[in-house]
């Protein structure tokens, strides 16, 4: 297990890094250089997934309480992912149960592109999130879903007996030069882009707590057998009190931008904790 001690020097390299400003030095001595540097240097389309939860696997209350399962430096983890991307993605769920800004407060860097999956128009345009002098926000929406006008950019794609693709997503996102795409909620909303073999890296960040009930940060459907389990290559590193898992789902495979283009269908998403 390697610990994370990010200094001020790191932190700015891998800013410039993302930007193509600077070419990030060995990550064999450097932690946070390993964990965060293919998110940073990555030169094409790049899928991020972050989970935060308990040790028994929940990431919130079956009443929805969920602002305090990470830590202080499993949010500031959280806060560094969002910096090193161009858009973070959530369902129309979590915005409904958590208001979240999807910002970056606890470090230093920009604030991505927030994009919400709201497949039937479920919103009414007076979110926190259009109106809380924050990022852009892009809306993603069926083509058969009501007109409304709200204060983001409405993207209207095909619905299929599911709902939306992910594939369309991200390809929608990459015409307007958002590349960098960080999915961060709700749980159904990350299984779909790890059921179409989208994501990249998978990171799962587990706090010292147990909950005892409520809902999972991933909702993949079921198996029969564990030689079905997804068994991903991971590095694991400490976030003071947070243990990390950064599970390589891609590795030795094409890239995003190369993948089979396969049409599966996403349903809208159920509410998952954003911080």
């Amino acid at each position: 297990m390697r610990r994370i001690k990010m200094t001020e020097g790191t932190w700015r390299t891998l800013l410039a890094a993302k930007s193509g400003r600077s070419v990030l030095p060995s990550a064999a001595s450097d932690a946070a250089i390993a964990l965060y540097g293919p998110i940073a240097s990555s030169a094409g389309p790049f899928v991020l997934a972050q989970v935060g939860q308990s040790l028994d696997g929940r990431v919130a209350t079956p009443f929805g309480d969920a602002r305090d399962i990470s830590g202080p430096e499993g949010i500031a983890h959280l806060h560094r992912c969002r910096a090193l991307v161009d858009a973070v993605i959530v369902g129309v769920g979590t915005v409904k149960a958590d208001n979240p800004r999807l910002s970056v407060r606890d470090v230093e860097g920009p604030d991505p592109v927030r994009v919400i999956i709201d497949c039937r128009a479920e919103l009414a345009g007076d979110e926190g999130v259009f109106h809380d002098g924050g990022a852009p926000v892009i809306l993603i929406q069926s083509r058969d879903a009501a007109q409304k006008t709200y204060p983001a950019d409405v993207i209207r794609l095909r619905q299929g007996v599911n709902g939306l693709c992910p594939i369309d997503i991200i390809d929608a996102l990459a015409e307007r030069n958002l590349s960098k795409i960080l999915v961060e909620g709700g749980a159904r909303t990350i299984a779909r882009f790890l059921d179409m073999d989208l994501v990249d890296h998978l990171h799962v960040s587990i706090a010292p707590l147990i909950i005892g009930s409520g809902p999972s940060g991933i909702s993949l459907p079921p198996i029969r057998t564990l030689s079905e389990a997804h068994r991903p290559a991971a590095e694991i590193y400490s976030l003071g009190k947070d243990i990390l898992f950064d599970c390589h789902l891609r590795a030795g495979r094409p890239a995003t931008s190369e993948r089979k283009r396969q049409k599966i269908d996403m349903a809208d998403v159920k509410p998952s904790a954003v911080v």
